[in-house]
């Protein structure tokens, strides 16, 4: 990080202070959202829709936020983003005066789908922001960004609480809708214009999601996010009636156990960045995925517990469970968000930002549709055959994305990498590049790099060929830079260690 320049200084700061207000303000309304609607006389399934609605609306839009974020600009796209988020927040505050439960109901779900929207206009960029400016640190970077979310999601719900018992209904939104509005002018002041390569490093056709999506590695990061964020909205919706059953806890208390798996969660979150962005191997970003997975399946198999585990319900346990569910969350997302970007660029992708916001919005879009998922699925399987096989939903995915996982990183030991790649020599390292970049010697070649920060350089000497959520491959290897001049001669396959 010493050697990190000034504008990249300022892009951190600005992502972590605006970042961390975004979480307080999208986390605040869970203590007492629930409440008012009850007063105006709805119930649980309809509230329950104005959450939903903003995971789907998510997941919609984010591609195509992703697509156009290179034409729009990367800065422009995070403030209007972060501005119309605090915009409808305020206007939230204002729906404390209707009296009728329908027109309450209809006005939050308006007002939910637009923060969805300026949500993700404001996540993609930032994806798009970290993929450009820190090349050789992306999962590191990412981290650190979602350690300083989890701070805020954490923070949100006890200061949410805390205004509404001061001054209602409307005092929350009125305060944090301020706050965010004012962030995005911080932006608009203190974040360095995000700048595209030369052109004559990012030549090639327009990235469009069937050339993402028709990329085995990228498709299989992307699952693995998926998964992960279905299983925290699985626990969201299941854990406290799962709790119940062994004692009478107040929300307090069922609070700390979210607690308990945001903080190894957010513990976690620096040590999986440094693995995805090490040298040890071609392959970290997915090894780091394969670990998660296994620790998401350890985790809910004790917390059930799994029927033919010697293991009882009880306290110790759902909180030896969700550590390791914590722990896992963290290698699945950091994981799968690197190798996504890493596998993009590996395939043949342009290193451009059309590239990076194309699969940032995927990585964001398969996270909102897990977190769509779990929840939904998870209560009615809960209700259907209690929490100890509804937990089979969670498990039964991790090990699919698990298998997956596997299945790739056998086929690059044997030097079959799902993406038709061909390993090269440059200046006496070994260097992988796509087959139809053999005669361009711009390719991962540092010399040309502004500032010498080409994140296709960086890739090329220590990756192997995909990315995931987050994305393919692993969108930012510790490596160095390639280093040699030009491309030369065909070699033989690294192996995978």
């Amino acid at each position: 990080m010493a050697a990190f320049t000034r504008e990249q200084w300022l892009t951190i700061v600005t992502f972590v202070i605006v970042n961390f207000c975004n979480a307080l303000c999208a986390s605040m309304q869970a203590p007492f959202y629930p409440r008012e609607a009850a007063k105006k006389g709805l119930e649980v399934w309809a509230f329950g829709l104005v959450f939903g609605v903003f995971e789907i609306t998510v997941f919609l839009v984010s591609p195509f936020i992703g697509l156009g974020i290179n034409r729009f600009g990367v800065k422009r796209t995070l403030n209007v983003g972060i501005g119309l988020v605090g915009l409808v927040l305020v206007a939230y505050g204002c729906l404390g005066q209707l009296t009728s439960g329908p027109a309450f109901l209809g006005c939050s779900m308006v007002l939910r789908t637009l923060e969805a929207c300026g949500n993700s206009a404001f996540l993609t960029g930032s994806f798009s922001a970290i993929a450009r400016e820190f090349p050789t640190n992306v999962a590191s970077m990412f981290a650190v960004i979602e350690l300083f979310f989890g701070i805020g999601q954490i923070v949100g719900p006890l200061l949410g609480g805390a205004l509404y018992q001061v001054g209602g209904f409307t005092l929350p939104f009125a305060i944090m809708g301020s706050l965010l509005f004012a962030s995005s002018i911080f932006i608009y002041f203190v974040l360095p214009e995000i700048q595209n390569p030369p052109s004559h490093l990012t030549e090639g056709p327009k990235p469009t999601m069937a050339m993402a999506l028709s990329k085995p590695a990228i498709c299989i990061a992307l699952f693995k996010v998926s998964t992960a964020a279905c299983s925290i909205g699985f626990l969201q919706t299941t854990l406290e009636p799962h709790l119940s059953s062994i004692s009478n806890f107040t929300s307090f208390q069922v609070g700390a156990f979210f607690m308990v798996l945001g903080g190894a969660y957010g513990l976690s979150l620096p040590v999986w960045g440094s693995l995805c962005d090490s040298k040890l191997t071609r392959n970290s970003p997915k090894l780091v995925e394969v670990a998660g997975a296994v620790l998401i399946i350890a985790g809910f198999l004790i917390m059930g517990p799994f029927k033919y585990l010697p293991i009882t319900k009880s306290v110790p346990s759902i909180i030896g469970g969700m550590t390791l569910h914590g722990f896992g969350l963290g290698a699945s997302l950091v994981g799968g968000f690197s190798d996504a970007h890493k596998s993009a660029i590996a395939s043949g992708l342009p290193d451009n930002l059309d590239t990076y916001g194309l699969v940032s919005g995927l990585w964001t879009s398969v996270f909102a549709f897990g977190a769509f998922v779990g929840p939904t699925a998870g209560g009615f399987l809960y209700d259907a055959v209690t929490f100890q096989w509804a937990i089979l939903l969670v498990v039964g995915l991790e090990a699919a994305a698990l298998a997956l996982l596997i299945v790739y990183l056998g086929l690059s030991c044997r030097g079959q990498p799902l993406g038709g790649y061909q390993q090269m020599e440059t200046g006496g390292k070994e260097e992988e590049a796509p087959v139809e970049e053999l005669e361009g010697a711009s390719y991962g070649t540092a010399a040309a790099a502004p500032k010498g920060r080409t994140f296709s350089s960086n890739i090329g000497a220590s990756y192997a060929a995909a990315r995931s959520m987050s994305h393919g491959s692993s969108l930012a290897s510790g490596s160095a830079g390639a280093g040699g001049p030009t491309l030369a001669r065909l070699g033989e396959r690294r192996p995978l260690l």
